[in-house]
């Protein structure tokens, strides 16, 4: 009979052991604690339908709340292909920061926010308040593009995970395993300052009479 290797981690070692049939060939297990297998491309994401890009929620496969409401333990998310119909918005994920730590990887592939250095099996671990968002291409190329129904990012599924708690890198994650990209921050130095805080919004005889009547009728 075929031999199967069981690995398991413990104290940062790696410990192995085999044995003759498969670890899955069981009647029960205890409590919820069952092996699933899914196959995500089959999961129904739900996307922005009006105007705005949604909170990455809508993408959660699997939850564990936190000791808090609004928070979690850890999400589990996706972005696999899906269509974009937003108007008047920047349909990309946008610039934020927020009180979750994001632990993201390309499985296959491009990702829309990032569409060059970032290949499948890659990842990337944005700490909870650290602002981040779409790279200078993507933003340049989102900024101009019109407003037309597209398919997002098709042929590639990414995930993420997302959780209430700081995450860290072991000293091989961070050193010894030599892959992690010292230059990530450029992705971002050529965005362009469009802010002018002496641009006010024209507004039209009307719009001012109709917030008027509004305000009388408060």
């Amino acid at each position: 009979m075929k031999n199967f290797r069981v690995i398991s981690k413990y104290q940062n070692e790696l410990f192995e052991a085999t044995q003759d049939h498969s670890c899955f060939d069981v009647v029960a297990w205890h409590g919820n604690y069952v092996p699933y297998k899914y196959d995500l491309k089959k999961f129904m994401v739900i996307n922005a339908t009006a105007f705005d890009h949604c909170d990455p929620s809508i993408f959660t496969v699997l939850t564990c709340p936190g000791p808090k409401p609004g928070v979690a333990i850890a999400d589990f998310v996706i972005f696999p292909p899906r269509w974009a119909v937003q108007d008047h918005t920047f349909r990309p994920p946008y610039y934020h920061r927020n009180c979750m730590t994001e632990f993201m990887g390309l499985l296959y592939g491009n990702y829309e926010a990032k569409e060059e250095g970032f290949r499948a099996g890659g990842a990337t671990l944005h700490s909870m308040m650290t602002p981040h968002g779409p790279d200078e291409q993507c933003f340049e190329a989102a900024s101009n593009a019109e407003l037309k129904t597209v398919r997002v990012a098709d042929g590639t599924q990414s995930f993420m995970f997302e959780s209430c708690l700081g995450l860290g890198l072991t000293e091989w994650g961070e050193k010894t395993c030599g892959v992690i990209d010292q230059n990530y921050n450029q992705c971002w130095q050529g965005l362009k300052k469009h802010f002018n805080p002496n641009w006010k919004p024209e507004h039209k005889t009307s719009d001012v009479e109709s917030l008027s009547k509004l305000s009388i009728k408060k």
